[in-house]
């Protein structure tokens, strides 16, 4: 039986357990320090908390330790994964391969996709190297996921959803050569995110002030039996940074996806206890997003930026008609007093406002900031479904078999969960039998059914009743109180520990001679490469980030391709004169495009 599933992000505790409640098979959380999301660092006894919640749903957690790591920080690095693996987590997930140099707790080891894991050959010398879990490049598609799982055992994770970094992880230094914050380091100022002009070989600005390496969002919510049918068996969700309300929606929309699968295929269950209930119906258009993308994953096949904004659109509703001062009429979708509307002005700006009031197709709002008639309205902010996702708690419930037997001296009551975890209580009575054995019956189940806000909740009830015995109703509360208690107790005593211990051995690096892209920062990781074969040319940028030709970026994102300049489509504009630059305020960089791997970098200066 192939397990699934499905990993969700979490800030903080609070997040992990919406993600839980809501339908998550395991979460991610960040280490205290040196993660790749500097601002989402949560304390030891926040994952410890976290822990324990989702074990007893049989979930797991994953902490994030995936920065590259200077020589200065390694013992403390060291003391905190102990502190870590003490908390109770399943895994750790890295960049720096100076951590296997390390003397480590029995702590699974998962690859994170900073370590550009983009072909079998990385992969199996990852497998080879310890690593329980290898996350793959966002930027793979399924042939070329297929090949990696033919040619592997390890684990396979999978970005599913969420924020696209445009480069491939772990080799952006973009940020670092502009402001010295480096994406390795889980600083990253996201110079891809703000707006450029286009400049050609002649000086010509061929665009003005757009978002041009800026990506649309993920979505491979359709993807997911062509992903499983590849090797992928974890689907992970982009969100560290994001609000609990998107949590709550994305995570139900992905378990609603991946429990159609596994209903009609045979051979896959999901690696999680309990089902969840919401009073929602999931809508990704309706949380934060840039436009959606499936990214490469049937190969090049769409245009990737949302280059006219880098802020989240939402979902369109409609067009304005009409303007009568501060109303607006309308045709579309039915809005709400206290909804947020936005648009693009006719200088291609992204603008917006309030709705303070609908009175039928005509919005009323005090400032319509620059409305013109033909506009087209997206709806940024329902408030209606956020006020849903607020007060869903996700009510995720494992079920229970319960059997009672016995008579008026003595009865037996046994708990059986979905999970096959089984409790036995035996209680000696009074000898006092009921009068009436139906009402007697009848309030042993009522008493015993009613779990309330615990995380159980009763499928199946036998009562095989001979001389039904005369119980108080407290009595019959407190039978299931202790039982209750009893099977958590079992549930935590047979949760699944994920154990591993690191081997080190030669097993050949797949290059051998690496450079700063590599982002070796200090003297284990240095230790760990050429132990496997590597000669090390260059340490990481962060290091030496002075050297103006270095690539600062390599992408699938295509800005000929985005402007129909294809040089590979016979019918596109082939006019453009190279090379093409980037500018912005205070830099200017270089494009270069490698049409035979379908691939643009960017380089520093002119």
């Amino acid at each position: 039986m192939i397990k699934l599933e499905l990993l969700a992000p979490a800030k903080d505790f609070e997040h992990g357990k919406a993600a839980i409640n809501h339908g998550a098979d395991a979460v991610y959380i960040g280490a205290p320090k040196f993660s790749a999301r500097k601002a989402a660092g949560t304390d030891i006894a926040q994952i410890e908390e976290l822990v324990k919640y989702a074990h007893l749903y049989y979930s797991k957690v994953y902490v994030a330790l995936n920065t590259i790591l200077f020589d200065s920080e390694l013992d403390e690095v060291s003391t905190l994964i102990h502190s870590i693996y003490n908390a109770g987590a399943d895994a750790l997930i890295i960049q720096d391969m100076g951590i296997i140099e390390m003397s480590l707790p029995p702590i699974p080891l998962f690859a994170s996709t900073q370590t550009h894991n983009t072909t079998p050959e990385k992969v199996l010398f990852l497998e080879k190297a310890g690593f329980k879990r290898v996350i793959l490049a966002r930027e793979l598609s399924l042939e070329q996921i297929t090949e990696i799982h033919s040619n592997t055992n390890v684990d396979l994770e999978s970005f599913v959803h969420g924020a696209l970094c445009v480069s491939y992880s772990g080799q952006c230094y973009m940020s670092q050569s502009v402001c010295g914050r480096s994406g390795n380091r889980g600083d990253c100022a996201q110079p891809c995110r703000s707006a450029y002009d286009l400049i050609d070989a002649n000086g010509k600005t061929i665009t003005k002030n757009k978002h041009l390496i800026s990506m649309k969002d993920l979505n491979l919510s359709k993807e997911i039996p062509a992903l499983i049918k590849a090797g992928i068996t974890s689907f992970k969700i982009e969100g560290r940074l994001k609000d609990i309300g998107y949590i709550k929606n994305i995570v139900a929309d992905y378990r609603q996806t991946i429990d159609s699968f596994l209903e009609t295929n045979n051979g896959y269950k999901k690696s999680s206890s309990g089902k969840s209930q919401y009073d929602f119906i999931p809508n990704p258009d309706k949380t934060f997003n840039r436009g959606y993308t499936h990214y490469n994953i049937h190969g090049r096949d769409e245009k990737l930026a949302s280059y006219l904004t880098q802020k989240s659109l939402g979902n369109k509703v409609g067009v304005i008609k009409k303007i009568d001062g501060s109303r607006l009429i309308y045709e579309g979708e039915t809005l709400n007093a206290g909804d947020g509307i936005c648009f693009f002005s006719k200088n291609e700006e992204l603008t917006g406002f309030n709705v303070n009031k609908v009175n039928g197709q005509a919005l009323i709002t005090s400032n319509p900031n620059d409305a013109y008639e033909g506009a087209v309205l997206y709806r940024n902010f329902d408030i209606h479904f956020e006020n849903q996702l607020k007060q869903s708690v996700g009510n995720r419930k494992i079920s229970i078999k319960m059997h009672l037997e016995g008579n008026e001296h003595q009865i037996h009551l046994t708990l059986t969960d979905e999970d096959e975890n089984q409790v036995q209580i035996t209680r000696q009575l009074q000898g006092v039998k009921a009068n009436d054995r139906e009402k007697a019956e009848i309030m042993l189940q009522n008493q015993l059914s009613k779990f309330g806000n615990t995380s159980f909740i009763l499928k199946n009830y036998s009562a095989p009743f001979e001389n039904a015995p005369f119980l108080q109703a407290s009595q019959i509360n407190d039978l299931r109180r202790e039982a209750t208690e009893l099977l958590i107790k079992e549930r935590m005593c047979n949760c699944e520990k994920l154990v591993s211990s690191i081997e080190p051995n030669d097993f050949p690096f797949p290059q051998n001679e690496l450079n700063y892209r590599a982002n070796i920062s200090n003297k284990l990781s240095e230790q760990f490469y050429t132990r496997h074969g590597a000669k090390i040319l260059e340490k990481a940028y962060e290091l030496d980030s002075n050297v103006k030709e270095k690539i600062l970026m390599e992408t699938k994102h295509c800005i000929r391709y985005q402007l129909d300049a294809c040089l590979l489509k016979k019918d596109d504009d082939h006019t453009l004169k190279e090379p093409l630059f980037l500018r912005d305020n205070k830099n200017t960089y270089r494009l270069k495009f490698n049409c035979k791997d379908c691939v643009m970098l960017v380089l520093k200066g002119n």
